[in-house]
């Protein structure tokens, strides 16, 4: 079993509140950007790095996990189990370039949407409970 984090990239557009979901790059599912943690940063640190590497957001991620899921990591023909805590991010930058543009598409939907939108059962409580109102600080 191994760790990786994951950002739930939010905003607010005219009242409502839309989470940003991005394609996975082999069968092209939408997912929120998650990867390995880096050494020297914090869980949320690098939740941040990965939605910025993967949809080129940026903004202020809280240290506060919403949840955690798990799935299964395919590797070079190996399987890896992994579990992900995910950490909210508050998107106050979006970049038009970013280095997985050319190998995902990312799309920003309401709550309503992603949960239908969203493959891993796993994410759909954390996405379906998340009160970014909530959040401390």
């Amino acid at each position: 079993m191994r760790t990786q984090v994951a950002a739930l990239c939010w905003r607010m557009r005219k009242d409502e509140l839309q989470v940003l979901l991005i394609s996975s790059r082999r069968r092209k599912r939408w997912i929120v950007p998650k990867g390995w943690p880096i050494e020297g940063c914090t869980p949320a640190q690098s939740a941040a790095i990965e939605a910025l590497e993967e949809a080129g957001v940026e903004g202020r991620c809280s240290d506060v996990c919403l949840g955690i899921f798990s799935y299964i990591k395919q590797l070079d023909e190996q399987d890896l189990p992994c579990v992900v805590p995910v950490f909210p991010l508050e998107v106050k930058r979006i970049h038009d370039d970013w280095p997985e543009k050319n190998e995902r598409q990312r799309r920003w939907v309401s709550i309503r949407k992603a949960l239908d939108l969203i493959d891993d059962a796993e994410m759909r409580p954390i996405l379906r409970n998340f009160r970014p109102n909530k959040l401390a600080g």
